[in-house]
C-alpha cells in the first residue's frame, strides 16, 4: 500500500492549517474541534462550522447483519441512522480534518477498507484514535494495542495516531492522575512507532499529571497531547491556563466543551466565533 498520496495524513496539523491559511500561528489552540459528529444532522452541522477537525466513533452495529457496516455511533448507543460510508463521501468534500475514534478492534478493518477507498480525494489531516490501556479510574474494555496499530499501520503506515488511555471522573472523590506506570507503558509503545502520536487526555486528570505528560512529550516531537472533557466533569480555566504555561503551545490541542472552551480561549486571547 503507497501512502505517497496521503502526505496530510502524517503531516502535523498545525503546519497543515497553517499552509492552507485557516490558523495564523503554531498554536493548539487555534485548532476549532467539532466533536461526536456521528448522526447525520451532527455531521452536517460540523461540515457547516468553522471546525478544522472533526471527531465521530465508529463501531460495528449490533443488528446482526453480515457482514456488518462500519457506522457512526458512541457506546451506549449500538447503531446509526449514518454509516462509516455515508459519513466519508460526505466529508471528503470538505476542507475538514477528520479523527476517528474506534471503541472496538472489530470495526478497525473494514473501515480502514472504506479509507483507503476514499484516500484520493481525502487530502486532509487524518487521526485514527482508540484508548489502548488502562488509565486512572478507567473501567471501559480497552482495544488491544497490537492489533490496532498493526491493522492501521497495514493499510496506512505514517497516519498519525491518537492512543489514549481508559479513564473514569468521579465528582466526589480524589482522582488519582496519570501515573508514572501509565505514561511508561505508553512510551514502551509508541517509541517503536514512526508516525506522529498525539495521546488524549481528560481535562481534570491534568494538572496532577502534570510531570508524568512533560516526560512524555519530552520523548519525541513527534508527541502531543490533546486536552478532552468529559460532559459532567469539574475543572477550572485555571488549570487549563496551567497546561498552557507549562506546555510547548504547539504540543497541546483542545478539544473541549463549552462554556470551558470559549472562556479559555478569552483568557489566552484567540478570537472565538461559532
Amino acid at each position: 500500500v503507497t501512502a505517497s498520496c496521503c502526505g496530510s495524513w502524517s503531516e502535523n496539523i498545525l503546519e497543515y492549517f497553517l499552509r492552507n491559511n485557516r490558523i495564523t500561528t503554531e498554536d493548539g489552540a487555534e485548532i476549532i474541534w467539532y466533536h461526536a459528529a456521528n448522526h447525520k444532522a451532527q455531521m452536517n452541522e460540523a461540515l457547516k462550522s468553522n471546525a478544522h477537525m472533526i471527531e465521530a466513533d465508529v463501531i460495528l452495529p449490533s443488528n446482526g447483519s453480515e457482514p456488518a457496516q462500519p457506522v457512526m455511533a458512541h457506546p451506549p448507543e449500538t447503531n446509526s441512522d449514518n454509516t462509516l460510508q455515508e459519513w466519508l463521501t460526505e466529508v471528503v468534500k470538505s476542507n475538514k480534518g477528520i479523527k476517528l475514534d474506534f471503541k472496538s478492534l472489530a470495526a478497525v478493518k473494514p473501515s480502514m477498507i472504506l479509507l483507503e477507498n476514499v484516500k484520493r480525494h481525502l487530502k486532509c489531516p487524518v487521526w485514527i484514535n482508540a484508548d489502548i490501556l488502562p488509565g486512572p479510574n478507567g473501567s471501559n474494555k480497552v482495544v488491544n494495542a497490537k492489533p490496532f496499530i498493526d491493522t492501521v499501520t497495514s493499510f496506512f503506515p505514517d497516519v498519525t495516531f491518537s492512543l489514549g488511555w481508559t479513564t473514569g471522573w468521579h465528582p466526589e472523590k480524589v482522582n488519582e492522575g496519570y501515573s508514572w506506570t501509565m505514561v511508561k507503558e505508553m512510551e514502551y509503545i509508541c517509541n517503536e512507532l514512526n508516525q506522529p502520536v498525539t495521546f488524549p487526555v481528560r481535562a481534570a486528570l491534568v494538572r496532577q499529571s502534570c510531570s508524568q505528560l512533560l516526560w512524555l512529550l519530552k520523548k519525541s516531537n513527534r508527541y502531543s497531547l490533546t486536552i478532552w472533557a468529559g460532559k459532567n466533569d469539574n475543572y477550572s480555566i485555571e488549570d487549563l491556563l496551567y497546561i498552557r504555561d507549562h506546555f510547548n503551545k504547539s504540543q497541546v490541542f483542545y478539544d473541549i466543551l463549552e462554556p470551558q472552551n470559549h472562556e479559555f480561549k478569552q483568557a489566552i486571547g484567540i478570537k472565538f466565533s461559532l
